[in-house]
């Protein structure tokens, strides 16, 4: 009788433990803060990333994927495209469900894959977003407005629920820590699909989150700006063929697995 109940606290004491090193692992409070993240994005903006140089939204997802901030750069909620509210935090959370421990992969690398043909078409309807989640009921019969919530960091509807959504093209990326440990993953989206990816390289670097593993890029995740890769994780450019000098020149100013750089934001 004494060996069944010890049987039953050791279990209990596993299942316990497992559920605690769980937790702790997809903790919020385990990412940069909403403001953290805020200025981040604004100084990532700041810069010359190609595109169109408009206002961003960018969202920040825990290893669960549960949405853990929103941010935007513009004066309010309508200074930025209001859809890509909703794709950053998509975006996120498609950087985070396909990265793992020792592989990095970015929004942008999944796109020339997920094309007709490609080995995984199909990817992007597998997954769809969370309307309810994304938009937290706005029209409330009882006359709360819960769009003056949108992007207003830990306030943001989206706050505390996994949004799912997979995107594939340019502006998710995983986020790494010093010891390599994936925490999860930010999205950025406003501008050109090119642009948002150099955008969200600049805010990783600033929030010290780039010690990437192997990815499928030369450099880490990056954007493949060929179609047409051999290795099938290629993206279109987007507005020319600047673009791909753009991006050299981002990731030369913000260097992978070597904290904060200077001059990166």
């Amino acid at each position: 009788m004494l060996n069944k109940y010890v049987l039953q606290l050791l279990l209990i004491s596993i299942f316990l433990l497992g559920s605690s090193a769980s937790h702790a692992l997809t903790k919020c409070t385990d990412l940069p803060s909403a403001t953290d993240l805020k200025q981040a994005l604004i100084g990532a903006t700041m810069a010359d990333n190609g595109g169109f140089g408009l206002n961003m939204w960018a969202s920040m997802v825990n290893r669960d994927g549960e949405v853990c901030a929103v941010v935007f750069t513009g004066d309010n909620r309508g200074d930025q495209w209001p859809g890509s509210r909703v794709i950053s935090a998509q975006k996120a959370s498609t950087a985070n469900a396909f990265s793992l421990p020792g592989l990095a992969l970015s929004t942008a690398n999944l796109w020339q894959a997920t094309q007709p043909g490609g080995s995984l078409f199909g990817l992007q309807f597998s997954n769809p977003v969370d309307t309810a989640v994304a938009y937290g009921n706005v029209s409330s019969k009882h006359g709360d407005n819960k769009g003056d919530q949108y992007g207003q960091g830990y306030k943001d509807p989206m706050v505390g629920s996994i949004i799912g959504g997979v995107n594939v093209f340019g502006g998710g990326l995983a986020l790494y820590d010093a010891e390599g440990t994936l925490l999860g993953a930010i999205g950025v989206s406003g501008d050109s699909s090119c642009a948002d990816h150099n955008i969200a390289w600049r805010v990783r670097d600033g929030l010290g989150l780039d010690y990437l593993p192997g990815g499928v890029a030369t450099v880490g995740d990056n954007i493949i700006l060929d179609p047409a890769s051999l290795g099938g994780f290629g993206h279109p450019v987007c507005t020319s063929d600047a673009n791909v000098a753009d991006n050299d020149a981002v990731v030369e100013a913000c260097p992978i697995s070597d904290g904060i750089s200077i001059g990166c934001i």
